[in-house]
């Protein structure tokens, strides 16, 4: 296999560390800069076994700074661009939402123009399927393909649909080399403890409330991080992939009041903890991915089924206690000053 460097941004959050982790391990002669600006959902720490990787380096930086992404460019001479950095969760961006627009629109312009600058191989957006709205809960029979309408609902399923179509542009308009993808809804190691399954663990674990939205009903499509990393990984090493889309899912559609049950379950805690609390505004009711295409073209196909997939992250978090607990405590953010504050 050549040799290569790839830029992964938002390398310290959730799937872009699972990614930096896979791809050390896949492809030891490949250089992996991770570019994060290590805000409230970017943690250093999930990158302390990279560190200790010769062909790993870590630059702190926001990928709308135009003069410091250059900079990178210009040092590091990338051949692949994977663009994980994002804004993403849904409550914070009904709260701001100039911030969400700001970096999940402006942030990939920045990275494509340094893209067409220094005449990069590859630079592949990681999307979302929020982008394509919500399915009613009374069609089992409808899945989002690639060719279904973007109809966002929140603005941070907004900002990643500009981000597809600025994207796309850029590929027609420039000729620049893009990819991407939509993934249905991720877990596994990592994940930030604000999120539904992380929280579910450790809110067990403390016998505390497990708050779930409405009526728990809401449906989504879950995929094992790992088999995310592996469609990224097929998709920017293929030629033919160039201005194509993929949705990636799991055909593992659950209710979160269903996942909640299963976490009761798997720690033995009671029921009894869970809480219903005021539903989101604007709330999708159900997600569902149809991967024919990825799967046709590239061969890619889900490994982890959910009942192992949530037992597997269910023992990280039982095994990782000091990782989510120094983010609970708010001591997660002065890694960095820790690293390398007085460097």
């Amino acid at each position: 296999m050549d040799e290569k460097t790839i830029i992964v941004t938002g390398g310290a959050g959730f799937i872009g560390s699972n990614f930096v982790y896979y791809m050390l391990k896949k492809y030891p002669n490949y250089r992996i800069i991770c570019l994060d600006a290590l805000t409230y959902a970017g943690n250093l720490s999930t990158l302390k076994k990279a560190m200790e990787n010769e062909n790993f380096r870590f630059v702190k930086g926001d990928i709308r700074d135009r003069e410091l992404v250059e900079r990178l460019f210009e040092e590091e001479k990338p051949d692949i661009v994977v663009n994980f950095a994002a804004e993403s969760h849904v409550d914070r961006s009904i709260e701001n939402p100039q911030l969400f627009l700001e970096t999940n629109i402006m942030g990939p312009e920045v990275l494509m123009d340094a893209c067409k600058k220094y005449g990069i191989k590859r630079y592949h957006q990681v999307s979302t399927d929020e982008v394509y709205g919500d399915l009613p809960l009374d069609r089992p029979d409808l899945f989002f393909t690639e060719k279904t309408n973007l109809h966002a609902s929140s603005p941070y399923s907004a900002s990643k649909a500009s981000a597809d179509l600025v994207t796309l542009a850029y590929h027609r308009t420039y000729g620049l080399p893009v990819s991407i993808s939509r993934c249905s809804n991720n877990y596994g190691p990592y994940h930030f403890p604000e999120k539904l399954i992380p929280l579910m663990i450790i809110n067990a674990l403390h016998d505390k409330p497990l708050p779930v939205y409405g009526d728990g009903l809401n449906v989504r499509d879950w995929l094992y991080v790992e088999d995310h990393c592996k469609a990224i990984d097929l998709i920017i090493h293929d030629e033919n992939s160039v201005g194509e889309v993929y949705n990636v899912g799991g055909h593992n559609e659950m209710a979160n009041i269903d996942i909640v049950k299963l976490i009761l379950k798997e720690l033995g805690k009671p029921e009894t903890l869970i809480t219903y609390v005021k539903d989101r505004k604007g709330h999708d009711r159900r997600y569902a991915i149809d991967p024919t295409k990825i799967t046709t073209r590239l061969g890619w196909e889900p490994e982890t089924k959910f009942e192992n997939g949530i037992v597997k992250t269910i023992k990280w978090y039982l095994d990782h206690k000091d990782w989510w607990e120094e983010i609970i405590s708010g001591d997660y953010q002065n890694y960095y000053q820790k690293m390398y504050g007085d460097k």
